[in-house]
């Protein structure tokens, strides 16, 4: 055999933790000199190194430059959707303040909501919505940044809020039969999709009715006397023309997603309609954001203003400096920074994945697995270390459930328990990581660092604790002799 035929020298133990090593070194270094602004650049380099180091280890192991390289290019490819959609989100919420929906919402919502349970409502409210629509990156780019914005007005927490919106989002996005990562939980393990919902029920009810307990019990004492409810509303509608039919927008959109709509057009559509909405109903915000002079004609001026909106979204000049800080955002710009992150972060997962220091690690992980309740630790481990390290939430769906399909039936249960620990973990984990492409995605949507809402986000981190729990103690466990239909069984 001639020395190129030669199969190149597997990764060891000791290859495979460098690069893990060295990215949790840079991310710790990173957060203590940076705190929460490390994701605004600091995190970039960490991840942008760590794939230099992973390539240099590949090499160790016969992956050439240019195969880590094509691994590099194909992780990233995997995030052009979410950065499309990321990048229309951005013109969504420019559009949709200048029109008045975001001002509209604010306006009436710190009517209806009570502070006192504001953050269990807008958790419930935030789960109904991404139930019917399956889609919780919506929820938090519409009702998500209405809510934030009530919040504001009422001095309450915005990580406890993003927290919130967070919780309810991702709950109704798991229990959709709408929902892609509930489609791509069912459809990698082989299972029927709405067996796949049914059995959720079991860890999923329980985590988010303790997380609605927890919301409520964190409900803020300290209320706006009602004369600062009526200045922020004064405020309002000194800036913008309030009424009711500025939320249509919102119910189209809505509407779109419902009917299966694509989301990059949906999204799209709707930051349009908001641009016709502001010329039709918000001419003088409009005029007073293009700061035209006066030869550049009214016409053209009012072109300018919803462009503006549209690509750095919208600013308040008006005199109440609280109402400025919360109208002043959105925009394709605000969410570049978050396009830089996903693009180093996936990567990183990239080159990790084709030099085979991910898939060696995973296969570690499955040599400790002695027993049902081990099975499901190891699974919700495999799909939290896969969040972090491919940062990508479907990854972390897929490439576990094809890993560990084969091990659940050799511990004779179901892969409906499969399916369902994915989404217990891969789905709602990725949201709390900041690298990840859902938890860069709800920090620049709802303006609060991934870090700072992660606490709060509590069914997130109860669900995968609920799996794990259920695993050790042989509770709701279907055996794998029982049918799709069958319900749950102590095993």
């Amino acid at each position: 055999m001639s020395p190129a035929a030669k199969p190149a020298p597997p990764i060891t133990l000791y290859q495979a933790l460098i690069p893990i090593l060295f990215l949790v070194a840079l991310l710790a270094c990173s957060v203590y000199l940076f705190g929460a602004d490390s994701s605004y650049g600091a995190n970039q380099i960490a991840l942008m190194l760590t794939a230099c180091v992973a390539a240099l280890v590949g090499r160790r192991a016969g992956v050439s430059w240019a195969q880590a390289q094509s691994g590099i290019i194909d992780g990233i490819t995997l995030g052009l959707a979410p950065i499309l959609i990321l990048l229309a989100v951005g013109m969504l919420i420019g559009s949709w303040i200048l029109c008045g929906t975001v001002p509209a919402m604010i306006y009436y919502g710190v009517e209806v909501l009570n502070p006192s349970i504001f953050y269990a409502a807008s958790a419930a409210i935030c789960a109904i919505v991404a139930l019917s629509i399956g889609s919780s990156w919506t929820v938090a780019g519409t009702l998500g940044i209405g809510l934030m914005g009530i919040a504001a007005s009422f001095e309450l927490s915005p990580a406890i809020t993003a927290g919130a919106i967070v919780s309810g989002a991702y709950f109704g996005d798991k229990l959709s039969p709408m929902s892609d990562t509930t489609n791509l939980a069912a459809a990698a393990t082989g299972v029927d999709l709405f067996s796949h919902i049914r059995h959720m029920l079991w860890t999923t009810l329980p985590s988010f009715a303790l997380t609605l307990i927890i919301f409520a019990f964190l409900g803020s004492a300290d209320v706006p006397a009602p004369q600062e409810i009526e200045e922020l509303q004064l405020a309002l509608a000194s800036e913008f023309h309030i009424g009711l039919h500025l939320l249509l927008p919102l119910l189209i959109m809505l509407t779109l997603v419902y009917k299966r709509f694509p989301a990059f057009p949906a999204i799209v559509a709707s930051a349009l309609i908001g641009v016709v909405f502001a010329l039709l109903f918000q001419p003088q915000a409009v005029m007073k954001l293009a700061d035209a002079d006066a030869a550049t004609g009214a016409g053209f001026a009012m072109v300018k203003g919803v462009w503006i909106s549209l690509f750095n979204g919208y600013s308040s000049h008006s005199d109440n400096v609280f109402l400025n800080e919360l109208l002043s955002k959105g925009g394709m710009s605000s969410m570049l920074n978050t396009v830089w992150l996903i693009i180093c972060a996936l990567g990183l997962g990239g080159v990790l994945e084709r030099t085979g220091i991910l898939g060696y690690l995973l296969r570690l992980v499955l040599r400790g697995v002695k027993s049902a309740g081990s099975l499901i630790t190891a699974t919700v481990v495999t799909c939290v270390g896969t969040n972090i390290l491919a940062a990508d939430q479907f990854i972390s769906v897929a490439l576990p459930g094809r890993m560990y399909a084969d091990e659940y039936e050799r511990f004779g249960l179901s892969r409906l328990n499969l399916s369902r620990t994915l989404e217990d973990s891969g789905t709602l984990t990725s949201a709390l990581i900041p690298w990840n492409t859902c938890g860069a995605y709800m920090s620049a949507t709802l303006g609060v660092a991934t870090f700072s809402y992660a606490p709060f986000a509590f069914f997130n981190l109860l669900c995968p604790l609920v799996a794990i729990l259920y695993g050790y103690t042989h509770f709701a466990l279907k055996p794998l002799e029982a049918q799709a239909g069958d319900a749950p069984a102590n095993v």
